[in-house]
């Protein structure tokens, strides 16, 4: 880390900003952005330094800071000095101040020029670059353009850069820096190198405040530090901000930072009564949910931050629940380790969300409420009244449904049997069938015997559970059984198998397939076996029956093709092809009247 000099010179000097006084001088200074930092180095290690860079991301990351650090690499000179060697290379391992780093720190160097687009975004202001770009640097190696905010620039002053930014001098360099990348031109972002700064982690920007505590010898307990590290959102520079905030509020009478100190001064409430609210409400105590609100209010917390700090620590125990690695975050304490820990495992994931959900609507309606209190009150109403709601599985079962969401079956009338012994059962007489299906013709009271059980069945509701289904072609067959021709189709030509067992179907859907089917599927599955299926898309499936069909027809006709009589035939009959291939056993089978299933599939050949 490279304080400026400056601010540590005479004590007469004035006082300078912690964000300005430790803003990083080189990448090794850098927090939270190493693949930035790995990439530049390679490409100069490589020597493959590109002509343009697009800096981007949230405020207070580090875009202007990174632009002066790349300036000083393009221009970095190191004369030998004692036994080290000098350095007359653009590198990024910059140990000492260089012969133009200063002066580039200091946004003072002549050929490192920076420029605020929001005050200067004009044609008038880039053709002024245009026009300085052809002169070579004054004193250093490159010339180099930072240009801040620069989506402010007008639609002229961009299409006016765009011939420079291509094709510039080999001794220009240009770095843009924006909060706001969509409103940059693809034409410009598509002429640089971009690179998106991210936020930065809590628990990092945490350590990286006690390192600058410990420099300024200031005592501050940790818990105060995660407090601004998490009110930073991931910025340094407002971290830093409110950390020159916290010493001045906190540190006059030479003790250390305590947390009360920087709640009053942030207007954050109370983390451990947020937890204790947080309990009570989803205990639905709501006369203590409403206290505890009311006793923070009066001790000045903002009531839409006490609903943040809710929903913030509903979202870390939902964490913690799902994976519990997040409770090894440097940023948080060892109370909301515990107490988060404790609440992910007795809350189901379903009141979590359902209390996320609830505490995201209320934060929107106090923003805009007359009376902040009284609609965190109301919230917390809501709040306490839905985690008294059961969840769905337990109002299926109070409702007498089933784990699969059928309805139970009602208890049947025990017939009057012996113990042990089965009740009788009818079985009709199978119809005979004639040899010749054409010539078959019952006679009226055969058909009415006949059809006055089918009746009595068909009205008579049958329980499809115990229903089991061996493979794919027998899932196939049950949907012809069940009349259902368009399902049967369907997974006949739009199904490529991945995997079939009791229960679980998972396929690839072909091109132009219905996304619905998965959905269809299952709910069919449930009506016809009374069990639930899992019936999920997945990739590298089997070809569908239809294309198995397809192939061996394929390999039928290829196979026949090349016998000699037939290919002497095609070849005497120009034009001529084979229509269908019909084996013996179809044959035999058509003069013994026998009724074929359907089938998709043509007959095996001989």
């Amino acid at each position: 880390m490279f304080p400026d000099p400056q601010a540590a010179g005479a004590p007469s000097a004035a006082y300078r900003v912690l964000a300005r006084k430790y803003r990083p001088s080189g990448f090794a200074d850098l927090i939270g952005q190493e693949p930035m930092v790995r990439t530049l180095e390679n490409a100069f290690e490589l020597n493959r330094i590109h002509q343009a860079y697009l800096l981007t991301g949230v405020r207070g990351v580090g875009k202007t800071t990174t632009a002066r650090i790349l300036a000083r690499a393009f221009n970095y000179e190191l004369p030998a000095e004692g036994g080290r060697p000098a350095v007359d290379r653009p590198t990024i391992h910059m140990d000492a101040l260089g012969a133009h780093c200063q002066a580039i720190i200091d946004s003072r160097h002549p050929d490192v020029l920076e420029m605020d687009a929001a005050s200067h975004t004009g044609i008038d202001d880039i053709r002024e670059i245009i026009e300085n770009a052809r002169y070579r640097p004054v004193m250093a190696r490159v010339k180099v353009y930072i240009i801040d905010e620069v989506h402010m620039l007008s639609k002229a002053a961009f299409n006016g850069l765009l011939k420079t930014l291509e094709e510039p001098p080999e001794h220009v360099k240009f770095i843009f820096a924006t909060t706001e990348i969509d409103k940059v031109p693809v034409t410009v972002r598509s002429r640089c190198q971009r690179f998106d700064l991210r936020r930065i982690d809590a628990g990092l920007l945490a350590a990286h405040l006690r390192k600058i505590c410990d420099l300024e010898a200031v005592t501050i307990e940790d818990e105060a530090l995660a407090m601004v590290a998490r009110a930073a959102e991931g910025s340094a520079r407002d971290a830093l901000s409110l950390l020159d905030q916290a010493i001045a509020h906190g540190a006059a009478g030479g003790g250390a930072i305590a947390a009360q100190d920087l709640r009053l001064m942030l207007g954050v409430a109370d983390k451990s009564r947020v937890i204790d609210l947080f309990e009570a409400a989803m205990k639905g105590e709501i006369a203590a949910a409403i206290a505890l609100l009311q006793d923070q209010y009066d001790g000045g917390a903002d009531p839409a931050q006490v609903l943040l700090e809710l929903a913030e620590f509903t979202h870390l125990v939902t964490r913690l629940k799902l994976a519990p690695d997040a409770a090894q975050s440097n940023a948080l304490t060892e109370e909301e380790r515990r107490r988060g820990g404790d609440a992910a495992g007795t809350l189901s994931i379903s009141v979590l969300t359902r209390a996320w959900q609830i505490l995201m609507k209320g934060v929107d309606e106090l923003r805009s409420s007359p009376r902040p209190l009284a609609s965190a009150d109301m919230v917390l109403v809501r709040l306490t009244h839905a985690a008294e709601m059961p969840s769905p599985e337990e109002a299926l079962r109070k409702l007498g449904f089933g784990q699969s969401g059928a309805p139970r079956p009602a208890p049947s009338p025990t017939p009057s049997t012996a113990p042990g012994e089965r009740p009788p059962v009818a079985l009709a007489p199978a119809p005979k069938v004639s040899p010749k299906p054409a010539a078959f013709s019952p006679a009226p009271s055969a058909l009415a015997t006949s059809a006055a059980p089918a009746q009595r069945r068909a009205a008579e509701p049958s329980p499809a559970t115990g229903v089991k289904i061996a493979d794919f072609r027998a899932l196939v067959a049950l949907a012809g059984e069940k009349r259902d021709i368009q399902l049967k189709i369907a997974l006949e030509t739009e199904v490529r198998l991945v995997r079939f067992e009791q229960g679980r179907i998972e396929f690839e859907l072909t091109p132009g397939g219905s996304t619905r089917l998965p959905q269809l599927l299952m709910q069919k599955l449930q009506d016809w076996t009374g069990t639930r299926w899992l019936v999920a898309l997945a990739a590298g499936g089997a070809p569908t029956l239809r294309e198995e069909a397809l192939a061996r027809e394929s390999e039928k006709r290829s196979g026949i093709e090349a016998d000699p009589l037939v290919a002497s035939i095609l070849a005497r009959f120009p034009g001529a092809e084979i229509v269908a291939v019909r084996g013996k056993e179809t044959e035999q089978a058509a003069t013994a009247g026998a009724e074929l299933a359907y089938d998709d599939e043509e007959p095996d050949d001989v």
